[in-house]
């Protein structure tokens, strides 16, 4: 079987006493995309071998995305408003879209995170429908243009299909909103059973959120988490009045109305996770539920700062994602997790960079239903993500530093080189798939607003 050999010049890798720089790794891929020897400490790269100046980290998992955001970069950074103010400008941008001009987007922005460093993407995917809530004669025919979007661009992804039922707590949706929506959990089951995974792509389930999903129809999402062994993710208690609003109906808080449907556990994602209590803190821990964090859209959107350093404290595993895009920039999401509990504390080290290293790569994989990706080490899958060690940025610290330069230092503007499964996306700082990816970004965007 041909086998293709990469020299890293710096590579992070896991070890006996936890994750070390180590110098002139070789790393050996067979045809298949996978790793299948990691030989530190090689000496200088051999003849034939591909040559990779820098740090060579492990592809970054982007955990949580809602690719259509990315339309809104700019046009919500004027003045001031709300969270609900924010979605109203954001449902203009959904209300825009159809299967032709979100492949053209979606691959743009795909691509804008390749450049960044992300490897896998979680689509958070709820514009299933046209305007009005028809559907398309492909009744996936907005999910397929995301698969396919993701393969242009050349990264994985994880097609998390979203069950949205209501506009808040049985209320029927809006208009807008009738695009979302399947008319109930078991309509919504059946179109996403359709849906059918790809060498790059999978399939997951998302609850929009307790607002969104009937209480009694919980169950039906979670079952079909449980019998396809899928991802299931769920945007929970990211504004106050979701918690006001579900303590008046219910009379408990979001993640208890989660827990007693069943949708905590070991293959859920809960998004967010700000206002909780002590007893949500337990629930989500105790049920090894991971939490994903999106410092820089949490921070956009005036969110607040969530309990991460408690969660993780208490069991539960930490993934990171971009969001709507405000930053794509996985290294910022990592060091914004640590930045923020240092302002809302006052005191300074609470993760190393190495364990948040980990939530943008290991366990945000996981979470995202690739657990095979996310270390440099044979048998995991050949996604590298390496920076520069000699920009203005991050010049200076010896290379044994790499961990810490990378997530307090870096930023997406210093990936050199991105691959997925052994083939080169990114080369050099430039996309090798998509040949101008600030014109794609511009003239998908301006096809909204036309």
């Amino acid at each position: 079987m041909p086998v293709t050999t990469y020299w890293a010049e710096h590579a992070w890798l896991p070890g006996a006493n936890g994750p070390a720089v180590r110098p002139d790794v070789l790393i050996a891929v067979d045809a298949a995309g996978a790793i299948t020897q990691v030989t530190p400490d090689s000496g200088p790269c051999p003849a034939g071998a591909v040559r990779l100046a820098g740090l060579l980290l492990p592809g970054q998992a982007n955990a949580h995305s809602h690719a259509f955001h990315r339309a809104l970069r700019g046009h919500v950074q004027i003045g001031s408003g709300t969270f609900w103010t924010w979605r109203d400008t954001m449902y203009r941008f959904a209300g825009a879209l159809d299967p032709d001009s979100y492949l053209a987007l979606a691959t743009a922005v795909y691509a804008e995170m390749a450049l960044a460093g992300v490897t896998s993407v979680g689509e958070f995917h709820y514009l299933h429908h046209a305007p009005g809530g028809v559907a398309y004669d492909d009744p996936n025919a907005m999910g397929h243009a995301l698969i396919e979007a993701a393969a242009r661009a050349g990264i994985r992804i994880t097609l998390l299909d979203t069950c949205y039922l209501s506009s808040g707590f049985g209320a029927a949706p809006t208009e807008t909103q009738l695009r979302f929506s399947d008319g109930d959990a078991e309509r919504w089951a059946a179109r996403a059973a359709e849906l059918k995974p790809a060498e790059h792509a999978r399939i997951g389930a998302a609850v929009h959120s307790v607002r969104a999903v009937p209480a009694e129809q919980l169950g039906t999402v979670a079952r079909f988490s449980e019998l396809r062994e899928a991802p299931l993710h769920v945007h929970l208690s990211e504004q106050t009045a979701e918690n006001e609003a579900c303590l008046a109906v219910h009379g408990v808080t979001p993640t208890r109305l989660l827990a007693d449907h069943g949708v905590l556990g070991p293959r859920t994602s809960a998004v967010h996770a700000t206002h909780l209590t002590e007893e949500d803190i337990r629930l989500l821990s105790t049920s090894r539920t991971t939490i994903c964090m999106c410092p820089t859209t949490e921070r956009d959107l005036a969110d607040g700062i969530g309990p991460a350093r408690q969660l993780a404290s208490a069991g539960s595993p930490l993934s990171l994602g971009s969001d709507s895009h405000a930053v794509i920039d996985p290294f910022e999401e990592a060091r914004a997790l640590e930045l923020d509990e240092r302002l809302r504390t006052r005191t300074r080290g609470h993760w190393t960079a190495s364990a948040l290293l980990r939530a943008g790569t290991e366990d945000g994989h996981a979470s995202l239903g690739w657990p095979e990706a996310g270390r440099v080490e044979a048998g995991s899958l050949a996604d590298f993500t390496v920076i520069a060690l000699d920009s203005v940025r991050t010049a200076g610290p010896a290379p044994s530093y790499g961990a810490e330069t990378a997530v307090f230092a870096a930023s997406a503007a210093d990936v050199r080189h991105v691959i997925v499964g052994g083939r080169h996306i990114v080369k050099d700082g430039v996309h090798q798939l998509v040949a101008d990816v600030p014109a794609a970004l511009r003239d998908s965007i301006a096809a909204l607003q036309s």
